[in-house]
This record gives C-alpha cells, structure tokens and sequence, in this order.
C-alpha cells in the first residue's frame, strides 16, 4: 500500500507552494493558547474520494473540546491541531512538519498509508505517535509508534480461528493479489495450526475483477463445511458481497474482516443487510453497539461526520483514551508534560487501560511482538462477531489472543 517531480528550473518554487497549500489545511480545534497550552495533532485524508476519513479529525477536535469542558490536562489548555493530509506523500510530509513546528507532544490516531514519509519527520522531532490505522510498516517497526490494534494480520488470524471454530473443512480466501495480500495468505494458513482445514486461495487483481465469477469460485460446491474468508477493501468487500447474496449460497459460511464489512458496507448491499444475516466477522474492538462506545457517542454528539462504526474513529478514540490515561500518571508523578515524557511513560511498561474497547495495552519491552517486522504491535486480541438482522453483534464476548499465530507458534491446548 506504500506509496513529486518536475521540470528543472521551477521545481522549488512549485514544491514551496504545494507544501504551503497543504499546510493551509491544518487547524485548531480550539483558539490557540499560551505556553500553558498541550498541543497534539490528529491528521487524515479529505476531499480525495474513497480514503477520506472526515471522522478522525472531527472526533479529535471534539475530545478537544470535551477534555477542556473537563478542566483540561491538569489545567492546562489541550490545542488540538487537525491537518488535511490529503492521501499524498507530500501531504503526509507536510502534515508532520506542522507537528513538528507546533511542538506537539503526541500525533494522535491519524488515518494515512504514508509512514514511510511522516515517521522520519516525527522520530527527527521526538514526537510519538499514538494509534494510527497500521497501513504501514513503520506504524509496526517504529520506535516512535504506539499502534493500539494488531493490524489486518491480526484480523485475518482472527478469522481462521473463528472459521475452525464454526466448523470450517474448507476456507476460500479472497483478497487482493498484492504483495500485501500474499502475507495475509500466510496468516490465514498458520491460524489454522493442524485443523486439517483446507485452504483455497482466490486472489482478486486490481483492475477489472470479475466479481460474480469470484463469488461463484469462493462458495464451490456449496457443501456444508465450505467457507470464505473476504479481505477485500470496503468498496471491493461491496461488490463482493452483492455478488456473494445473488450466488444465494444455502450451505457456506460468509466472514469477513471489520474493515472489509463494516456497518456501512452492509447498509449498502442491495437486498438489504438482511441477506447477509448469520455471516461471521473478526474485529479489533467489539461491535458499535456495545456500551464500550458509550463515552465515544457521547462525545460525538451526533456530528454526522463521526460515522462510530468506522474503524478510524473507534481508533482515534481508543488512541486519545490512552493518551489522556499516559499524561494523567505524568502528572500525578508531578512531571511536566513533554514529547520525551510521554515517551518514557508509554515505554515504561505500565499498563494504560482504554475503557474496554482493548485489553490494557503497554509497550515495555516485554510486551513486544518478536517479530523483526512488526515488533511494536502488541494488541493481538481480536473479538469474534456475527451479522444479526442487517446489525453486527458479539458472537461470544470477551477477547481472544491470536499471538501465537503471529509468532509461529502453535494454537493454545
């Protein structure tokens, strides 16, 4: 998913005025205060299609305002600084440089798939980052990075326990034929330990993908035990499934990853739904309908950008949760608040809890994936979820750890 040029003489000028531009889409929540002011930034794409997430920003300036309707942090003023990273490197660049320069503490539970580009700016700065969505390795390899999710490996792990569990004697997964998509290939297959499962993988190219013969490949013979597996993006997950309904498989078990099949997706499928009723889902946090959420509709207020099923929301939310459970023991130890401070009680391993949308999460070195590529990725709990009257649901509660798949371990006795 990892993502300038031009003409000899005029590439400064043209480069100054393209970063000027994205500057000018940063800005407050809130008045700008004095040197008494906390400031943290919060980015995301808007006005570019498909990847905007106006939520993120919208909810950040929200908890803005409600945590200094609350007396603020310790009485300090909390600046929250939005920036439009407009789904570009240069925008990504731009919006990590106007952290840097407002001395921000923390960037907070951002949406962008450039890490490559703004996580050198923020380690340069000393600037950690909280949250995020895990579209990039760096989100995972960072030392600077605090993801509070385990990433789509996680999911897809997620999904090949809960398809063993639901009686699976063969998965279908559709994903994307990308580099990307063959790691998720891998996960499944080590999620399903020796279940004696069968795998079938069905990888869906880019350009032109021929969703109905997709649909018909993935159900086979419609036997009970046949299962799919969908790890589609949302718009492809759309188009899957309103093929996968009009198939009307009778015997085979849907799933999808949350991300893939969030509400909105499902609100969208012609028919209804309704049609899609018993398909299985594996998520980071539990459902839009658990009370978890209540604190965060609360705070919402009914803005209608703030779309509480989208999982960049219910990220930036568990992101500033553990942000202000961080900055509260800074100050109960009557330190100052500061980039570096936030980073040594972040890296302290003391378990900072988010309200139950996740375990407690912490990043001492002894919670730390062994994985060369993903060592900061410490939330490996996954919830299990069902689709119930067109709504999705707990299918059990609680949480459950899929660590050993991304360690290559074997599935707990």
């Amino acid at each position: 998913m990892l993502m300038g040029n031009g003409r000899r003489r005029p590439v400064r000028a043209v480069a100054a005025a393209a970063v000027l531009a994205l500057l000018a889409g940063c800005s407050g929540a809130a008045s700008a205060g004095g040197g008494g002011d906390y400031t943290v930034m919060t980015w995301a794409p808007s006005g570019t299609g498909s990847a905007d997430r106006p939520g993120v920003t919208a909810l950040a300036e929200a908890i803005g305002r409600t945590t200094d309707a609350k007396g603020g942090l310790g009485g300090h003023h909390l600046r929250v600084l939005t920036c439009n990273e407009h789904n570009t490197a240069d925008g990504a660049t731009a919006c990590a440089r106007q952290a840097a320069d407002a001395h921000a503490v923390a960037v907070i539970g951002s949406y962008s798939e450039f890490g490559e580009n703004f996580m050198p700016v923020l380690e340069q700065a000393g600037i950690p980052y909280i949250g995020g969505y895990g579209m990039s390795g760096p989100e995972f390899s960072s030392p600077y990075s605090y993801p509070v999710a385990g990433g789509t490996p996680t999911l897809i792990a997620g999904s090949g326990r809960q398809l063993v569990a639901a009686g699976c004697k063969q998965i279908a997964l559709v994903r994307p034929d990308t580099r990307a998509g063959d790691t998720l290939n891998r996960y499944l297959a080590s999620s399903l330990g020796d279940s004696g499962v069968r795998l079938v993988d069905l990888k869906v190219p880019d350009k032109d993908p021929d969703y109905p013969a997709i649909a018909r490949k993935a159900v086979g013979d419609d036997q009970k035990g046949n299962c799919v597996s969908n790890a589609l993006s949302p718009e492809g997950s759309r188009k899957l499934l309103e093929a996968y309904r009009q198939t009307a498989p009778r015997r085979t078990q849907l799933s999808s990853v949350i991300g893939a099949v969030q509400q909105s997706v499902l609100a969208s499928v012609t028919g209804g739904s309704g049609s899609l009723n018993g398909s299985l889902a594996t998520g980071w946090y539990p459902p839009e309908s658990s009370r978890v959420w209540d604190d965060l509709r609360a705070a919402a207020g009914g803005d209608t950008r703030i779309d509480l099923s989208d999982l960049g929301v219910q990220t930036t939310w568990v992101a500033y949760q553990v942000f202000l459970v961080a900055v509260d023991r800074i100050q109960s130890a009557g330190t100052p608040l500061t980039a570096k401070t936030l980073r040594s009680q972040l890296d302290s391993g003391d378990s900072l809890d988010t309200g139950g949308a996740t375990p407690p999460l912490n990043w001492g070195m002894t919670d730390m994936l062994p994985s060369a590529e993903s060592p900061r990725l410490v939330n490996t709990w996954v919830t299990f979820q069902q689709i119930r009257d067109g709504r999705l649901t707990e299918q059990q509660s609680g949480f459950v750890d899929v660590r050993w798949v991304l360690t290559g371990g074997r599935p707990p006795q």
